[in-house]
């Protein structure tokens, strides 16, 4: 009759106890002997359970039995038990490598991360100050670091090149002509600027030198009946108002001026549609004479968006300027900033990631945007080929934007030199 493997194994264990001359036992002792014994039983019973032997000797009340000595002859259980146990120690080196790969590649994951970039400091808004000196006098005391903005906007200017270094009201007149009539093209040009693109203006500037009869000057202009002046400039904004008003300025220049523009502010500021941003860069690019600052739109805006000072009209900012800003940078100024403003400093949508002061923390609205993706997916197109079959074409589309938040508050048009005031948009009622 088959027994086994846990009978056999205790049968030897009692075996094994009684060859031992018999010796009086305490109760402890007795206790102790009968745990020993239940020990070994469920020993056992692990051992021909799951088919495992311990390499190392069993020690029991002082001797030492060995797993050759209480292992009997391999049996087709024994050898299905040992094949199980192999399996399952095959899957748990299995796992124990998974954990200890996993392990490594969290470790690797957090060495090989960057930390992150502390952010740059943002700069705040410092404008020029009035100081009260002891004998009542005012200083006006610059903004900090202005210097510093300045030579690095002159930097990225001279990186980029804008289309009013090419294409400027100051550049415009044809250098072939009399100094007289370069004059008055350069005056037309200032006038046409206003709310117009510099490649608009080039364009109808250009047309005029080579098409108007008898050439682009003074008499040619008062020779023409409007509806012809108006032609030659109908791609510029308000080009209806500005005809009415280079006909009345070309009158007053022959009539009141010896047919040439005028040399002072007082003078430039009385021809109709003229203002004062287009007399003081008229005076400067005509005449040589720097007795002002141009302040158009991206004067206005831009030095407002550094914080040099908080103004709300072109005229307050040129005269806020021109109490501390150097006299030599008065002609500079306007082109710096036009260039900057038509090139990164744009009126809708600043390119805050590619300016300097931005990297530096020198500009106190710089708005750093972050390229994301917008959308990418994969679309399948089917094509009959010439031979008839149909082939699948499959085409990756990925989108990108530019993601920014934009402060365009503060914006003023630069519509005042025409005489118009800039319209307000009615909000839209709810529905």
């Amino acid at each position: 009759m088959r027994t086994s493997r846990l009978s056999r194994d205790t049968t030897r264990i009692l075996a094994a106890t009684r060859t031992h001359p018999p010796s009086r036992q305490t109760r402890s002792g007795a206790h102790a002997a009968i745990r020993d014994f239940s020990l070994n039983t469920v020993e056992a019973g692990h051992v021909a359970r799951t088919g495992h032997r311990e390499s190392a000797s069993t020690v029991r009340n002082g001797d030492a039995y060995s797993d050759s000595e209480l292992s009997s002859a391999p049996d087709s259980d024994s050898e299905g038990g040992e094949a199980m146990g192999s399996r399952k120690r095959k899957r748990g080196q299995a796992a124990s490598a998974a954990v200890k790969h996993e392990t490594k590649e969290i470790a690797i994951t957090t060495i090989a991360s960057p930390k992150k970039q502390s952010k740059v400091k943002k700069a705040r808004r410092v404008p020029a100050k009035k100081i009260k000196g002891a004998d009542g006098s005012i200083k006006i005391e610059s903004p900090p670091n202005w210097e510093e903005i300045y030579a690095l906007t002159r930097q990225m200017r001279n990186e980029n090149v804008a289309p009013v270094d090419t294409m400027g009201c100051e550049s415009l007149a044809d250098r072939h002509m009399s100094p007289r009539d370069q004059r008055f093209q350069t005056l037309v040009a200032l006038m046409l600027s206003s709310q117009t693109k510099d490649t608009v203006t080039s364009v109808a500037i250009k047309g005029m030198q080579d098409n108007m009869p008898g050439g682009f000057n003074l008499e040619s202009v008062l020779a023409l009946e409007p509806p012809a002046l108006n032609a030659f400039i109908n791609k510029v904004g308000f080009h209806n108002l500005k005809t009415k008003y280079i006909k009345q300025a070309a009158e007053i220049l022959r009539d009141k001026w010896n047919s040439d523009i005028p040399d002072t502010i007082e003078g430039l500021t009385s021809l109709p549609g003229v203002g004062p941003k287009m007399a003081y860069l008229c005076m400067s690019a005509a005449w040589g004479r720097d007795e002002g600052i141009g302040v158009d739109v991206h004067v206005h805006r831009i030095t407002n968006l550094w914080g040099w000072h908080k103004t709300t009209k072109p005229e307050e900012t040129r005269a806020a300027l021109e109490s501390w800003l150097p006299k030599d940078k008065w002609h500079d100024i306007n082109n710096l900033l036009v260039g900057h403003g038509q090139t990164i400093c744009l009126p809708v949508g600043r390119r805050c990631g590619d300016c300097k002061l931005a990297d530096r923390g020198l500009c106190p609205s710089a708005v750093v945007g972050k390229i994301t993706k917008v959308k990418e997916e994969k679309v399948l197109t089917k094509v009959e080929s010439t031979s008839g079959e149909t082939v699948i074409m499959e085409k990756e589309v990925v989108e990108e934007s530019d993601v920014k938040v934009e402060d365009v508050e503060g914006t003023v048009l630069d519509i005042e030199d025409i005489g118009k005031e800039p319209r307000r948009r009615t909000p839209r009622k709810p529905w």
